[in-house]
């Protein structure tokens, strides 16, 4: 079967096909950076407007690069939450309408359940169960998967996810938007142990997260005095090394307490390249498998909502909310079951 992916919870559109024989056919995304940059920020109606005017050129730019036609699509994938009210609203509508005229059912997918998912999209995917590391934005969780819509959660940040981290202390450091890859840019430029940031939570003994006093922590750097060049590079440097040495010791303890020798890193923070040399590093010493999506199914995308839905699709695990045209801006990855 020929599945329609549609993503749009926040600032990128995606649209995707894939084939349950031969796997993932093309792929189409527009990101709204440029359109946002200007406010320092999402807005969110902005964002749903755009979101209009981009999915019918996706979706005819992913048939032809397919070479599959409308009507061999047998069903709808489409993030049903959790995301932007009004941005989750625009890429329903579309599916459930196109769903309609096509007379396909639809299936509403866990945005991340398909950040969860997205590194079965590589040659060498993980196998059920792995610990997974969902580091995003809006997310900082640690999840044991045995299957698909089999999910517990293990440990999640109380407060600022990572990437909601960089990108605040990114503002502070007067970087552009988006904050989070700029910094890291920087970071690479940053002496190490020249700037000594706390490291919240790391022996707290659980695998929860907190990351909002390391962001306090820079705005007292940067304000007495204000540090050079250089000196934002260190701090830079001193910010991405305390989050990642705790999000590397948590992954590695939720590891150890699960018996478990895979782990998977998913979501935007997962393209990060020192999270990943650390990561690898601990993963051969330990004789652990670590397994990343490809960098461009990091951000949000619709090829791993295509992903998603197949893999619901095979397990006969649709929603109950498939076909009622409702979305969830708010939605716990845990309480998605099988």
């Amino acid at each position: 079967m020929l599945i329609l992916g549609i993503e749009s919870s926040c600032d990128e559109t995606g649209v995707a096909l894939y084939d349950q024989e031969r796997g993932l056919l093309a792929h189409a995304l527009h990101s709204q950076v440029a359109m946002h940059r200007d406010y320092g920020g999402v807005v969110p109606e902005l964002a749903s407007r755009d979101h209009v005017r981009r999915l019918v050129p996706l979706l005819r730019k992913a048939l032809a690069e397919s070479g599959r036609s409308l009507c061999e699509v047998g069903a709808i994938a489409y993030t049903q939450g959790p995301g932007l009210a009004g941005a989750l609203l625009v890429g329903a509508a579309f599916a459930e309408a196109l769903a309609a005229s096509l007379g396909v059912p639809t299936v509403p997918v866990h945005h991340l359940e398909g950040h969860l998912l997205s590194p079965l999209l590589s040659a060498r995917p993980p196998r059920f169960p792995f610990v997974a590391l969902l580091v995003s934005g809006g997310h900082t969780q640690l999840m044991r998967v045995s299957g698909v819509g089999d999910y517990e959660l293990l440990g999640e940040t109380l407060d600022d996810a990572a990437g909601e981290a960089f990108d605040k202390t990114a503002k502070l450091l007067g970087l552009g938007y988006p904050g989070g890859p700029a910094l890291s840019a920087l970071a690479e430029r940053g002496k190490p142990e020249a700037v000594k940031l706390p490291r919240p939570m790391l022996n707290s003994g659980d695998l929860m997260f907190s990351f909002s006093g390391l962001k306090t922590a820079v705005l007292t750097r940067v304000r007495e005095p204000v540090p050079d060049a250089q000196g934002c590079a260190d701090i830079a440097r001193g910010f991405q090394d305390a989050i990642v040495e705790v999000l590397v010791k948590k992954s590695f303890a939720a590891l150890k307490a699960s018996g478990l020798k895979q782990l998977v890193v998913a979501g935007g923070v997962g393209a990060n390249r020192e999270l990943r040399r650390r990561l690898d590093a601990g993963a051969e010493r330990r004789g652990i498998t670590v397994y990343y999506p490809e960098f461009e199914f990091c951000t949000d995308n619709g090829a791993m909502i295509a992903l998603a839905g197949a893999l619901r699709l095979e397990s006969g695990a649709v929603p109950k909310t498939a076909g009622a045209f409702a979305v969830r801006p708010r939605w716990p990855l845990a309480e998605v079951s099988g």
